[in-house]
Parts: C-alpha cells; structure tokens; sequence
C-alpha cells in the first residue's frame, strides 16, 4: 500500500504531484524554452512566439489529459465547434498558444555527448517517474509482469478508413509493466525500442524468448532480495530465467506454452500430449529441487512452471457452468492473479491519453503519464481522502484537469 498518509483534503493534483512533482514540469519549461530558442536560431525567427511559463505547462498538460477522459481524437477538437468541443476550458488558452508550446514541447531538448541512449528525450523523465513509484508505494508480494491493454477509441476505430487503422497501429516500441497484483499499482514501466531489424528490435522481441527474459530482468532488477512472486505468460516463462531470478529470491509462476516459450531444459515426456482422453482437472506432476511442471487437464492441456507453490497443496477452479474444477494450489493462483489484471486492463485502459503524436519519444511520454495519472487514482482510493469525495476514475481525471488549468469549480461533473 502507500507508503504516506495524504491528509483528508488531499486533492487529484496532491496525488499526481507524488509522481510528476512541480521541479519536473519546470524542468519541461526549461526544456521547451531552450529548444525553441535554438530551432529558431536555425529555421529563423517566430514572432508569435513567447517563453512558456509554469502556469502555462500545467495547463498545457490539462489539455492533453483532458484527451484521455473525452477521447476526442485530436486534441485540437477542444477549441473547434463539433461534438467534442469543450468550451469550459478552452477559454483559458487559444488554440494559436496551445500549438505553439505543442510545436516546441521537450522534455530533454539536446543530446549530451554521453548519450547513446535512443530514449534520451524522456530518459531523466522516466527515471525520475520511477522513483516517484518506488517511494510513494509498497507492492504486495504477488505481481504480474505484462503488457498493459492500451484502448483505441471505439467511435474512432469504427469510422476510420484501413489504411488510417494499419498506419496507427505501427508503433514503434513496445511496453512492459511490473504490476501489483492486489491493488492494479503499476510499479515499474519498461520501453523497448524498435530501432531496427537486428537483434534487438521489436519483431526479434516477438519471436525470441530470450529477449522476452531480458525484458523480465530489467523489470525485476530492483525486486532482489524481496521473496515477491512474479507470474509471466508464456513468452516469458523459461526454466532457465525461473532458476536465475530464484537465486536473487524472487519466486515464479508462468504458464508454459511449447510454441511461445523457451522450453530448453524440460522433459519431453511432459510437453507431449497424451493420447488417452483424460478428465477434468487431472494432472502431472515432475519436479526438479524446488521447481515443479504441472500439466492440468481442464478441455485441452496447460502446462504450468512455479518454485513458488507446492505441487501437492490442492485449489480449485470455479466455473460458472461446470462448478468446481480440481488443480494444484499454483493454476488457482495464477488465474485469480491474471483475472485481477484483465479486470484493471477493462477499467484503466479506456483512460489513456487519446493525442497519438508521429514523434516515438512523445508517444511514450503520454503513455508514461496516463499510467502515472491511473496510479494517482490507485492510491487516492487506498487514502482517507477517498472516504470524503468518493470520485470515480473520469471524475479524478476531470478534477485533475481543472487543477492544471486552474479553474476554480473543481466540482465533478458527473
């Protein structure tokens, strides 16, 4: 849980500010004013242009969140006269501004000569959000590392052409979460890049386990030590990455899959289905020290690889139709744990920011902000200030926009 107690009248901005705190959006006017400066000392001058302030990032900020609870598709439809116009706060900045800090955003404006890293523009953005999450929360011992479900609009899908659809589907990273499994806290993010078609980009990412451990490792580099127990899904799960982090005290449950995972090292006599029909819930069982294989019986054969639970302690699976469906302790546990996510994907995800810019490092950037603003709201609702206001995640995200634009009815509106 948290690890400070917010006082009762802790607002949306109080809780955001936990990650995003007042010397980082400083830092973006820094950033911003300086980029601007030498882009036109380059491309020449840009009389409309004036240094950007605080107030002014901050509400510039609120516009693009305002984005994740509307869904308009641009953000520009804030100030036009259509269906997603929103006069209530379009009055506290003009378009014409609006676009002239969007045409000179950054967060880091220049390459340092050290700098070798392709995320360099948000990198100090990043690592400053992680400390926000180490130091604001306490995980529980059980997390899931995933990629979080990421929500088009629905009204957009539906209308766009397929060559619009193909375009933005064509990102150019991929995103990994370690998550906190009882409480839906996202406690570490990790961006991997497709810079190319060696080794290390994305579509290797997709074919190649070993890449898929590589991203384990860096998502777990600061869990040692700590006894938590990760659950993978097959892409992960691997014998050798179990025994590896076991060493390090982190403790594993991953579902098996022989086309997705690495099974070197397994028995075959396991992998291969049998040919005899079997029951509902019968399974095997090999072991090997602490490690245990598990293939359950349940319409077809799933195979489970965990040192974190003992092979002979019984659970069960509840189905609506069938009743109960007998299973070693860890498939029970692994499918609570992978329900609570798909439940966070189905209430979160429709809340990331809708603005879908060309730039990778500013796709991130906002990617990286709605998680922190859904983190915001995880720990609102475990603080004494939920108990007074009671604000449902559109509500929290609408408050927080009015605080940013510094608006004075910050009532909700729903």
């Amino acid at each position: 849980g948290p690890t400070r107690k917010m006082p009762l009248t802790a607002s949306a901005m109080d809780f955001f500010q936990l990650f995003v705190p007042d010397n980082v959006l400083k830092n973006m006017v820094v950033q911003t004013n300086m980029y601007a400066k030498k882009y036109q000392e380059r491309f020449g001058s840009d009389d409309a242009w004036i240094d950007v302030t605080l107030t002014e990032m901050k509400a510039f900020l609120g516009y693009m969140i305002s984005t994740s609870i509307h869904h308009c598709e641009s953000v520009l439809s804030i100030w036009s006269s259509g269906f997603y116009s929103n006069k209530s706060i379009a009055l506290i900045m003009t378009q014409s501004r609006f676009e002239k800090i969007l045409k000179y955003f950054h967060v880091v404006a220049f390459r340092s000569s050290q700098t070798t890293h392709s995320l360099y523009k948000i990198q100090p953005f990043l690592d400053s959000l992680q400390n926000g999450f180490d130091s604001a929360f306490k995980p529980s011992q059980a997390q899931v590392l995933h990629e979080p479900l990421i929500d088009e609009d629905p009204v957009f899908i539906a209308t766009c052409t397929e060559r619009e659809l193909r375009k933005r589907k064509k990102r150019k990273f991929s995103l990994w979460v370690r998550q906190c499994s009882s409480t839906g806290f996202i406690c570490q993010i990790y961006v991997h890049l497709k810079e190319g078609s060696g080794s290390d980009g994305l579509d290797a990412l997709k074919n190649k386990p070993q890449l898929h451990s590589m991203v384990a490792k860096s998502l777990c580099q600061n869990a040692s030590g700590k006894n938590y127990i990760i659950f993978t899904g097959p892409s992960i799960t691997s014998l050798n990455l179990f025994e590896e982090f076991e060493k390090q005290g982190i403790y594993c449950c991953g579902l098996l899959s022989t086309r997705k995972s690495d099974c070197t090292g397994l028995p075959p006599s396991m992998l291969n289905n049998s040919a005899t029909p079997q029951s509902r819930g019968q399974y095997r069982i090999r072991m090997k020290g602490n490690m245990s294989l598990i293939c359950w019986y349940n319409k077809g054969h799933f195979r489970f690889l965990t040192n974190a639970y003992s092979p002979v302690q019984q659970g069960v699976i509840i189905k609506r139709k069938s009743g109960e469906i007998p299973c070693p302790l860890a498939v029970e546990a692994f499918a609570a744990h992978l329900s609570y996510i798909c439940k966070y994907d189905d209430k979160y995800s429709k809340y990331f920011i809708s603005h879908k810019p060309n730039k990778t490092w500013q796709q991130v950037f906002w990617f990286a902000i709605s998680i922190a603003i859904n983190n915001a709201y995880i720990l609102y609702k475990m603080s004494e200030a939920y108990h007074v206001t009671r604000y449902s995640r559109a509500q929290f995200g609408e408050r927080l926009v009015k605080e940013l634009l510094g608006l004075e009815d910050t009532s909700p509106t729903h």
